[in-house]
Parts: structure tokens; C-alpha cells; sequence
């Protein structure tokens, strides 16, 4: 008898407190700054002209090898008024996000601060039933970009490497 009253007693308990889920479509979980999603390419705004140049660094340094690369003449570096410093220019990019294991490695090793980390939440959620569509191209990878929805990272002031290190182990934690 002594059981099943602690029983009850605990399911009761239970009963009454917070629900612990969330109400997930319409409430999202907080991004934390530093996070990593999936690639994506930056678009320049004062040229209009994406900042990829096509020079297959990150497609060299991938260890999944997920990216494509192809490059061409810069059509803008050509013009009379040289409205483009750049001499080449990314003709055709593709990530294959089915592959991608978000290494952040790409973003690394470009020189041109060409490429980020989605920090959006369509960033993380890409969820489709063929895993062609997963295959990003040039316009899908410059989308989010063109429409100013990523947000920069910008460290904290008067931080440094071991301090953030520091923080990013509470996070993880």
C-alpha cells in the first residue's frame, strides 16, 4: 500500500509541473553566435558581384571533397570604367550539404572572406525527402546573402584566444 501511495504521489508531482518541450514549429531554440549550419557564398554589395573568385581553395582543402568549383573572366573587369578589381570570377559552385560534415574548414582557407556559416535557422533546418535537392548551386548559395538574412560574427572586445576557449567549453557544457 506504502508503494503505491509514493506512486501516485510521483505521478502526481509530475502531473503538475512545466511542460519540458517546446512548441517547435513556432518557437525556435536560440542560435548561439559562433554556431556553424551549412556554407554559404557572400554577395558584395558595392559592385554587385559575388566576392568568390573561383580560385578552388576550399574545394581543395574539403575533406568530404562536397564543393565544385568553376571559374571565368571577370565580364565587369573588362569594361571601360572598371567597375571590378577582381580579374576572375565564379562561374559555377555547387555543396553537396548531404556530404558536408560543417568543418568550417573552407571558410578557413578562403581568401577573399568569400564564404560563412549559416547562422539562421535555415541554416539548420534542410530537411528534404530526395537527397539531390540537397545539391546547393550558385543562386541558392547566394540567396540568403543577397537578402542581408545572415548575421556577421563579430568577437568580443578585449577577448582573447584562451578566454574564448574558456566560454566556448561553458556553452558546450
Amino acid at each position: 500500500m506504502r508503494g503505491i501511495a509514493k506512486s501516485m504521489a510521483r505521478t502526481f508531482a509530475v502531473f503538475l509541473r512545466k511542460p519540458v518541450t517546446r512548441d517547435y514549429p513556432t518557437y525556435h531554440k536560440p542560435i548561439p553566435e559562433r554556431d556553424r549550419a551549412f556554407p554559404l557564398l557572400l554577395w558584395d554589395e558595392d559592385i554587385h558581384e559575388p566576392f568568390c573568385t573561383g580560385c578552388h581553395a576550399c574545394e581543395r582543402a574539403c575533406p568530404v571533397e562536397c564543393m565544385t568549383v568553376l571559374m571565368k573572366d571577370n565580364p565587369n573587369h573588362k569594361n571601360l570604367d572598371g567597375t571590378s578589381s577582381r580579374r576572375k570570377i565564379i562561374d559555377k559552385f555547387w555543396i553537396d550539404y548531404a556530404r558536408c560534415m560543417r568543418c568550417n574548414i573552407c571558410v578557413e582557407v578562403c581568401n577573399f572572406d568569400a564564404i560563412a556559416m549559416n547562422n539562421t535557422w535555415e541554416g539548420h533546418e534542410i530537411s528534404v525527402y530526395d537527397r539531390q535537392d540537397l545539391v546547393m548551386d550558385l543562386p541558392q548559395l547566394l540567396s540568403q546573402s543577397r537578402t542581408g538574412n545572415i548575421n556577421e560574427w563579430v568577437p568580443v572586445l578585449g577577448q582573447t584566444n584562451e578566454t574564448m576557449s574558456e566560454t566556448d567549453a561553458e556553452v558546450s557544457n
